[in-house]
């Protein structure tokens, strides 16, 4: 019921190639047999309508049919990534899991677990009450505890039923990550071919897309920067990309610029997305341009204060750990910041990472790409230190691209920095840092 018309392109296009996993090719028709399969496992271990589900894996084939027999059977899913971190634990008992489904990235083998946890959220009693799957969400947590979106499955996936081109797409993002679950499900609503690895360093990406002769790449700025400066797209076919979309976090002009350099022949498209709304559809300014309009059917947009607010069809039930997020007239507050061109915004920051020194407002983003200009720096990260005088001050992780002398190189910064911006922009402190500094999202990992 709730995946008909799923089932209705996975019949029209049997033969056709669906998943390649472990350099396995399997069709349609064994994806619709796999789910009923799936959906015998979840009767057999009573796994009953409208209980709350956990289910730790990647884009592997059962995961996939897990993922959709769990929506036919509605459930409330709660997807995570196969490592367990100690975070997780957290989320379980935030969540209520009721039982976890556990399917092993490797073998693809699968096993079921139950837990003490009662589901008795009003959120959930509210998506029984419908008779619809659910699907719970955490953000971050970079800000404080993890927050749980409650979602209405069915209206996520709506948009899907708009016919629409798929793309020889490798499923970058992540499987806990809506971003991820939106590639996916739009690639098989769309009889397109799902391609996924477990591998997401820059070598493993490009081998696969060579391989594999992917065309679409959906990924994040911080992936595209450690792409550029380890220069391992040298050592292979990337020809046939058309198109690379990025998003989860601004991107710095430099980096889209050296992008655009050295992949002159694949566009490049901005996407924008929430946890608690879904992803909009988004049109770039131009290729190289920061600028992008957002919104799409069933969405409406507005600008208070320089933070953009959303209305949208598929906004989430509500957070199950946090106070309500949306105004009376049922706008989403972002807590991104941005400036307006016409239709076009250009998106600045997160609320959270601005910087208050002395009463002025530091974007991290735009120190960040000031410091990306000077020569030897590979990689930075800009956060705010809290300050007895001005409240916090600017504090910089410097990534560099070889050994040179650590004093005079973060006095020579500095005299940079205070060339480009003002005063109370200028980070007080530098550090040169060595490994990375991005999280396993591939997004900055910033200290507030």
């Amino acid at each position: 019921m709730h995946i008909d018309f799923f089932n209705n392109v996975f019949e029209e296009n049997a033969s056709s190639p669906a998943i390649i996993w472990q350099d396995h090719t399997l069709d349609y028709s064994w994806i619709r047999n796999e789910i009923k399969r799936s959906l015998q496992f979840l009767s057999d271990n009573q796994v009953k309508n409208g209980e709350v589900v956990a289910l730790r894996g990647d884009f592997t084939p059962t995961t996939i049919c897990l993922l959709m027999a769990l929506i036919e059977n509605q459930n409330i899913i709660v997807p995570f990534n196969y490592e367990i971190k100690e975070s997780d634990t957290k989320k379980f008992v935030i969540a209520q899991v009721e039982k976890i489904i556990s399917v092993d990235v490797t073998t693809d083998q699968y096993s079921i677990s139950k837990t003490e946890n009662i589901a008795d959220h009003n959120y959930y009693k509210t998506l029984n009450d419908r008779k619809v799957p659910g699907l719970v969400l955490f953000t971050s947590g970079t800000s404080g505890q993890p927050k749980g979106a409650v979602h209405d499955f069915t209206k996520l996936l709506n948009k899907f039923r708009a016919k629409r081109t798929a793309l020889r797409t490798v499923n970058f993002l992540l499987f806990d990550h809506w971003g991820g679950l939106n590639t996916l499900l739009h690639t098989l609503s769309n009889a397109g071919v799902v391609l996924a690895t477990k591998d997401r360093k820059p070598e493993e990406i490009c081998k696969f897309i060579e391989k594999h002769k992917i065309e679409l790449l959906p990924t994040s700025p911080t992936f595209l920067n450690l792409l550029i400066l380890s220069e391992v797209y040298k050592k292979y076919d990337l020809s046939s990309l058309k198109l690379i979309t990025y998003g989860t976090e601004p991107m710095p002009g430099s980096t889209l610029t050296k992008a655009k350099a050295i992949f002159s022949n694949i566009q490049f498209q901005q996407t924008y997305g929430l946890i608690e709304l879904g992803v909009l559809r988004s049109k770039s300014k131009s290729d190289d341009s920061l600028w992008v309009k957002v919104g799409g059917e069933g969405f409406e947009l507005r600008v208070v204060e320089n933070i953009l607010q959303i209305k949208a069809d598929s906004a989430m039930l509500g957070y199950l750990n946090a106070p309500s997020p949306f105004t009376e007239d049922g706008y989403f507050i972002t807590g991104d910041f941005v400036e307006q061109d016409g239709e076009y915004l250009k998106i600045l920051g997160r609320k959270s990472e601005i910087i208050n020194v002395g009463g002025e407002k530091v974007y991290p983003q735009e120190v960040e790409n000031v410091i990306l200009e000077f020569e030897n720096v590979v990689d930075v990260t800009v956060y705010g230190e809290k300050h007895p005088l001005t409240g916090n001050i600017v504090c910089a992780k410097v990534l560099v691209s070889k050994e040179l002398d650590k004093a005079q190189f973060i006095r020579e910064l500095k005299s940079f920095c205070k060339q480009k911006m003002q005063s109370f922009k200028v980070p007080v402190k530098i550090s040169i840092e060595e490994g990375t500094l991005h999280n396993d999202r591939f997004k900055k990992r910033r200290q507030l």
